[in-house]
């Protein structure tokens, strides 16, 4: 006990936005101090062992790029963890990372889940943490994580509906007195609508392209609805007939034709939260509306797309990238909220 508290002395508490896109760390009272695509870059060697060549940042760039003796490796998958070890190697990079490399540094660590992660995956995302150097773990899941970040009043006796559209998982949840009354978690997200341009490019125009492209494209041309000024955009890959390296050009009616399918299965999980909700709670919804959240939040019109489906105000969140990152570090500060988490776990 007396070394817990030495320990605790030299630890800055941190916040982990664990995203299978992204990983944000918040430490406390400095804010996000890091924000790195969570993808590890390994080298195969001898007997099966893995030596870590990159992470973040710098993996990225090597994804699509590598030879057969490297590896660039997304650890977490649909909001889960696919790759234990290399999961801990990554969480640990970024808690030296945070801590400048001083070894004795054991911080509280907040850790932000999907909704309804089974106890195995929990277990697995808490012991990764402990692993890694974490003096002490919490969860929270990332629809509460959404709506503390989105500024919504959590904490009152008033529902408030967040929309998180992350990398691996669409998170929706409907908060009042310090809880999630109802959530649903999807398995769509950036991943899946990259994926479904990649497809569209490959079946409709026979070009072969990666998915670091068919994430540009998403950000640079995306959109949920037609666009008043229509955008276009260059792509460059591989024709699937001759082989040989091609080019053309896709607009924002291209892309919205590629991802309707995605975006209807996140409407579609709306409306089934919208219909399980209370009668209280609708009319909060009516007054407040539909926040979303995540970097899915920024495709071109989807708030208006949405709206249109559910009937209601839909409105994007401010730095909607950062909801979750802020709402889990604000989590780690309001201690009624850390030991409701507690409590919980």
């Amino acid at each position: 006990m007396f070394l817990d508290t030495i320990v605790g002395l030299f630890s800055s508490d941190m916040a982990i936005d664990l995203g299978t896109a992204n990983t944000l760390v918040l430490v406390q009272d400095k804010g996000i101090v890091i924000n790195e695509p969570s993808v590890v870059a390994v080298e195969r060697e001898r007997y099966g062992r893995q030596k870590i060549l990159a992470v973040g940042h710098e993996a990225k760039e090597m994804v699509g790029k590598t030879h057969s003796g490297i590896e660039a490796i997304r650890p977490m998958k649909d909001g889960v963890i696919a790759d234990f070890d290399i999961t801990e190697k990554m969480i640990r990079y970024f808690i030296e990372k945070t801590h400048r490399r001083k070894s004795f540094i054991r911080p509280r660590i907040i850790i932000s889940v999907p909704y309804g992660l089974t106890q195995v995956e929990r277990k697995a995302v808490r012991e990764s943490a402990l692993s890694a150097g974490a003096r002490e773990v919490f969860l929270i899941e990332e629809p509460m994580a959404a709506a503390i970040g989105a500024n919504l009043p959590v904490m009152e006796a008033q529902g408030s509906l967040v929309v998180d559209i992350g990398g691996g998982t669409t998170e929706i949840g409907v908060t009042s007195l310090g809880g999630l009354v109802i959530s649903k978690s999807i398995r769509v997200g950036g991943d899946k609508i990259d994926a479904a341009i990649v497809n569209y490019v490959k079946e409709k125009h026979n070009l072969i392209i990666g998915e670091r492209t068919g994430e540009e494209i998403k950000i640079k041309i995306g959109c949920a609805v037609q666009l008043p000024k229509e955008l276009t955009m260059n792509v460059k890959g591989r024709d699937q007939i001759s082989r040989m390296l091609s080019s053309m050009e896709l607009s924002s009616e291209d892309i919205r034709e590629a991802i309707q399918e995605p975006l209807k299965e996140i409407a579609d999980a709306l409306k089934f939260v919208l219909e399980k909700m209370a009668p209280d709670l609708v009319a909060d919804i009516f007054k407040s509306g539909v926040v979303l959240t995540g970097g899915g939040a920024l495709i071109r019109g989807l708030d208006k797309y949405l709206a249109e489906i559910v009937k209601l105000p839909v409105y994007v969140a401010d730095e909607p990238l950062l909801a979750v990152a802020k709402g889990t570090g604000k989590a780690l500060e309001e201690i009624a909220i850390l030991q409701t988490l507690a409590n919980g776990d």
